[in-house]
């Protein structure tokens, strides 16, 4: 094995871990980077982007089913699933390598294997990379950043077989479109798989332990996806206790009590959607002050372990499990490294986004949340049916709500349903990153017409000031 010196090794290939390598090279640091699989990691791979070439596609089968509305008519429209399963793996695949080309023009070297802590050397770190159980090199650093991610949680009796019960990754490839399904979990993953084949044909049933779909979003929001799923055709199933799973040839069958009654369920398959837990498994953390909390590593404000030059970010690192917050930690934990100040990330700046249909989106504390911690607040509701774009779009059904404190003007809250509010949700997320308040937000000008015009009025509506509705 050849034993190579760095500044920077940084194990994992993910969001977090390929961005944190390229800053790392622009900031001067000698870097390398360890990966098993495939760079971008499962979010690129296996998540976040393929998985929205696959709505597309099924928003486009629901456009095409609706011409109607638009004074269109088409016959005979039909889909090839397996060219829309292959576009959405060439996107991901095109991804993939463009982070390659990005990784070589920055010089970033880039070892493919497995990395693992294997001591010190002094005051340096060493690592081993091996592939397929096969000793590839020994690397030394003083800085290892650990960005190995997560996977999907796998309950006793919803073990994927590949066949009828899916994961994540058998849900992203079908070969062949199910009539009906079985989406167990209603989270961001669940809820995306869950419109994606109700868009395309299938008879979807959702089912949820907790009392409400998207637990983590405003309970208002919650209600109106709820609400908008029904109405799409979606079965959903909440406060749900499931009973022994029951495979047949090509289905599965289960009991499942919900709201004081028992529905008899048969699907031709099951996605398992029930969270995900960390990669700490064989890092090498045994004898170091590495602390691991229910798979994930803990660490401060700067991403430090607690063990000397050992950092952690993204899904390994705890929730929220999101792309975006892993890049920037991997972005603030090598600028700390580099001896850059740098602002820890606060939780309640990071937006979060559903890309079912309708969208969802949100950032800061929910209602509840904030009258939890003491606020008095005030609370402002636009709907999509007030706003002209909106209707012109054919997409009316929609709600930006805004929590306020009442006293500081403070926005302390946003939480969006509707078309494109994925992509809306950063004004907001600006507005509480500046701490702007409501009179700057008031004072804001937004172009007509947008869709964007109804996170104004969600402002001035806050104030009782709503013009359009």
């Amino acid at each position: 094995m050849n034993k190579t010196e760095f500044d920077l090794v940084v194990v994992g290939g993910g969001p977090g871990g390929y961005v944190a390598a390229i800053r790392a090279a622009q900031l001067g640091l000698q870097t390398a980077l360890v990966e098993a699989n495939h760079l971008g990691g499962i979010c690129l791979n296996w998540g976040c982007i393929p998985t929205k070439a696959l709505l597309r596609a099924s928003e486009i089968n629901h456009l095409l089913h609706h011409l109607g509305d638009f004074g269109f008519a088409a016959d005979n429209v039909r889909f090839d699933l397996q060219k829309v399963v292959k576009r959405s793996r060439q996107v991901a695949g095109q991804l993939s390598s463009g982070v390659g080309h990005l990784l070589k023009k920055n010089k970033v070297a880039v070892f493919d294997g497995f990395g693992a802590l294997a001591g010190k050397d002094g005051s340096r770190r060493l690592l081993s990379v091996t592939k397929d159980g096969k000793p590839v090199a020994t690397l030394s650093a003083k800085n290892v950043i650990l960005a190995t991610g997560a996977r999907a949680r796998v309950l006793p009796g919803l073990e994927p077989d590949g066949k009828l019960i899916w994961s994540y990754r058998e849900a992203m490839v079908p070969t062949e479109m199910p009539k009906s399904l079985l989406v167990i979990g209603s989270g961001a993953i669940g809820i995306e798989f869950a419109s994606f084949y109700r868009n395309m044909g299938a008879e979807v049933t959702v089912v949820e332990v907790l009392d409400r779909i998207l637990p983590v979003e405003d309970e208002e929001i919650s209600a109106l996806a709820h609400k908008a799923f029904v109405k799409q055709g979606m079965t959903i199933l909440t406060g749900a206790k499931l009973g022994p799973i029951t495979k047949g040839a090509n289905n599965v069958s289960l009991a499942v009590e919900a709201g004081g009654k028992t529905h008899a369920i048969t699907v031709d398959r099951v996605i398992s959607a029930v969270g995900i837990v960390g990669n700490v498994e064989k890092l090498g953390l045994e004898g170091t002050a590495v602390t691991v909390d229910r798979t994930h590593v803990k660490v401060d404000a700067k991403c430090f372990t607690g063990e000397p030059g050992v950092y952690a970010i993204g899904d390994l690192a705890g929730p929220p499990w999101l792309a975006h917050k892993a890049s920037h930690e991997g972005v603030m934990c090598v600028e700390a490294i580099a001896g850059k100040h740098v602002h820890p990330i606060d939780p309640l700046n990071i937006p979060g986004c559903t890309y079912c249909r309708p969208q969802i989106a949100s950032v800061g504390l929910t209602e509840a949340r904030a009258k939890e911690a003491g606020h008095k607040v005030r609370v402002g509701r636009f709907p999509f049916i007030g706003n002209g774009k909106a209707i012109a779009m054919g997409e009316p059904e929609g709600l930006v709500k805004t929590v306020f404190d009442a006293e500081t003007g403070e926005l302390l809250g946003a939480h969006m349903i509707g078309a494109e509010v994925t992509e809306m949700i950063q004004g907001y997320v600006i507005a509480r990153t500046s701490e702007l308040t409501d009179a700057e937000l008031k004072e804001t000008v937004f172009p007509h017409p947008t869709i964007s015009e109804a996170m104004h009025e969600a402002v001035l509506a806050a104030y009782d000031g709503a013009l359009h509705i």
